[in-house]
């Protein structure tokens, strides 16, 4: 944690108190399903410090029930000391003595703790017999990130050791999975550093693979899901409401792609009834196979000359603001050497076969822009621009408007011709504005530009579902009526001006859910009208993606979905047929993992190029990845199969 003060804590805190949630869950389903049997017994391997034994025992559930727990002998020795030195702990074990005989590092009536190597199982299974454990009864095996650090020859024997030599039992498996995706190269990376190795995931990288393993290893029954499907379908709707309110929250990628890198297995033989603690809750059926890819598009990094890294950064936004001149601004990356809100605009400015790249000189280098994250930039002239919302902390209440004036002109042939002027204003559309992750769009009604804010989060609501037409010329909100069905509250969703009316697409719902719904607001004489714009097959529900529309089809780039088997690339809507079509993104030239989350990107219409800024973010505990160049997609292929 040292190593990455920046990172957000919330997000590890979430991380693991859903790993704590789910083996409570399954632990406590086997102790219920079991408690006719005079005795049962648990073991729990590699159990480190974990406090489950002392969680239960102070719940009353160990009635019945031995626990046994396993791990290195220089481990179960500082536990021990632990155990012994706080009066609590040593309390609740009830001490029987008996430890220091053999690998027994600490001895109760109802809880037995072992030195022993797990991959050693000849040298385990002697250690067990010593300390009491009954082959004959139900026996619940635990193993929580522990599996994947042996060979897989060696965790492979444990699991098969386990299923034939004892007649009840139940196996409780948490680990990661997904090694080839962009986080899982970041995971992977980390635990690699630490001289930790993951050894399971080349073998058994998805869920579907951990289950063929168990069942090829004698278990009869198995059940697998990851931790964003346990979340939503084994975990109260009141529980995760109280999860969702506890600390100020804003790193919703973060967590769902921590969450879909993980996962939850158990696996029964022998019980008298079926043991199936992850099926039990399910309300919702287990979600569909892989994604099925139209084709892919090739990632290239864009050739540019810079001697800064301004562009490695997320939560930014990037805008044409002149033909071939593209501005930055805001989001969290790297400046001068140190990860921070980002204070400096920049610029890529389109030379023939080249991107030029610098910061934008400002011309009044006092006044200060508060420095925000998930704001929007609207270009309204070619000398001006309007920023919208956005926020500094979760904690803090969202920022209003600021114009951005460049010079008319400009030539902007190199970055340091370009010019920015931060002019504060505070209008009376201004309580409007405070917001971020929402979204603004040109829209016209009766021939007048209107700036269309959507949806987006506040510091005192999470999700937001509200509109405002703001008059561009005099910030005003006017009041324009709108019909139809309503959009459900959305924010990280995307929009598009369309036809004088706003695409809005996905989004994350008021539960955290991504949404897969598109919207198309249009105009009628004497107002506008919602829309629903119907996908077949039906779009897969994402958020944090970028979008635009080129010649009737809505482009939709990146993002986060709940579909962990691949990350979303570039989805194509046809918006005359409805026609949806997914493409991957070819990433073999890259050097790098792409993160295309919290990310921007701008189109070139007449090049059918598309420009990816920045993306990434903090990687649960396994430190920040910040996309390090700008990435080019060529979408001629894509644009004219359709």
């Amino acid at each position: 944690m040292a190593t990455c003060s920046w990172l957000s804590l919330a997000t590890v805190r979430r991380g693991y108190y859903i790993r704590a949630r789910a083996v409570d869950h399954c632990v406590q389903d086997f102790l219920l399903k079991t408690q006719s049997h005079p005795r049962t017994q648990i073991l729990s391997l590699g159990a480190g410090f974990d406090s489950l034994y002392f969680r239960l025992k102070d719940m009353g559930l160990l009635h019945h029930t031995v626990v046994y727990e396993v791990d290195f002998p220089n481990v179960a020795c500082q536990k021990a000391t632990l155990i012994k030195r706080i009066k609590e702990l040593s309390a609740l074990v009830g001490d029987i003595g008996g430890e220091g005989l053999g690998v027994i590092t600490f001895s109760g009536e109802d809880y037995k703790l072992l030195g022993v190597d797990l991959s050693e199982l000849s040298e385990l299974e002697r250690a067990l017999e010593e300390a009491g454990l009954d082959n004959e009864i139900p026996t619940l095996f635990i193993a929580e990130v522990v599996l994947t650090y042996m060979e897989n020859s060696r965790s492979d024997a444990l699991i098969q050791w386990a299923a034939e030599h004892f007649s009840q039992a139940c196996f409780l498996l948490y680990e990661q999975i997904h090694p080839e995706d962009p986080f899982g190269c970041v995971m992977q990376q980390h635990f690699s550093q630490l001289n930790s190795a993951l050894h399971s995931l080349a073998q058994y990288p998805d869920c579907e693979a951990q289950q063929r393993r168990f069942f090829e290893k004698g278990w009869s029954e198995c059940s697998v899901m990851d931790m964003n499907e346990f979340f939503t379908h084994c975990t109260p709707e009141d529980e995760q409401q109280r999860v969702q309110a506890l600390e100020p929250f804003d790193e919703y990628e973060e967590w769902h792609l921590k969450c879909s890198h993980y996962f939850v297995l158990t696996a029964s033989k022998g019980m008298e009834s079926s043991w199936t603690p992850l099926l039990s809750n399910m309300t919702v059926p287990h979600c569909d196979g892989p994604v099925r890819m139209a084709g892919s598009i090739t990632a290239v990094v864009c050739a540019t000359h810079s001697e800064i890294s301004g562009l490695r950064r997320y939560g930014h936004h990037s805008v044409l603001i002149k033909p071939n001149v593209i501005l930055t601004t805001g989001g969290f990356g790297e400046e001068d050497g140190q990860h921070c809100r980002m204070r400096n605009f920049h610029v890529l400015v389109k030379h023939a076969d080249y991107w030029k790249a610098g910061c934008v000189k400002k011309e009044n280098p006092d006044k200060r822009w508060d420095e925000r994250l998930y704001h929007t930039v609207s270009c309204l002239s070619s000398s001006l621009a309007l920023v919208v919302g956005g926020r500094t902390s979760p904690s803090s209440a969202g920022l209003g408007m600021l114009w951005l004036k460049f010079p008319e002109t400009s030539n902007a042939s190199d970055p340091g011709d370009v010019t920015v002027e931060l002019v504060s204003l505070q209008p009376a559309a201004e309580p409007a504005a405070l917001r971020w992750r929402h979204s603004t769009t040109e829209v016209i009604f009766k021939g007048e530009k209107y700036l269309f804010l959507y949806g987006g989060r506040s510091a005192m609501e999470p999700v937001l579902g509200d509109w405002y037409f703001l008059h561009t010329q005099e910030l005003s909100c006017t009041v324009i009526p709108v019909e139809g069905p309503v959009p459900e509250s959305r924010h990280s969703h995307s929009a598009c001006s369309w036809k004088g009316g706003v695409l809005i697409a996905g989004g994350l719902g008021a539960v955290e859910q991504p949404l897969g719904s598109v919207f198309f607001l249009r105009e009628l004489e004497h107002g506008f009208q919602w829309q629903t714009v119907e996908t077949h097959p039906p779009l897969i529900p994402r958020y944090s993606h970028t979008a635009h529309v080129h010649d009737g089809k809505l482009l939709l780039v990146g993002g986060v979905w709940f579909h962990s088997s691949s990350v979303p690339g570039i989805t194509v809507i046809d918006l005359m047929t409805g026609l949806c079509l997914d493409y991957a993104i070819n990433v073999e030239h890259l050097e790098w993992p792409l993160m295309l989350h919290n990310h921007s990107s701008v189109l070139l219409p007449n090049e059918k190029e598309l420009l990816l800024i920045g993306g990434g973010g903090n990687c649960f505990s396994f430190g920040t990845h910040l996309n390090p160049e700008p990435v080019s997609l060529s979408l001629s292929n894509i644009l004219t199969s359709h």
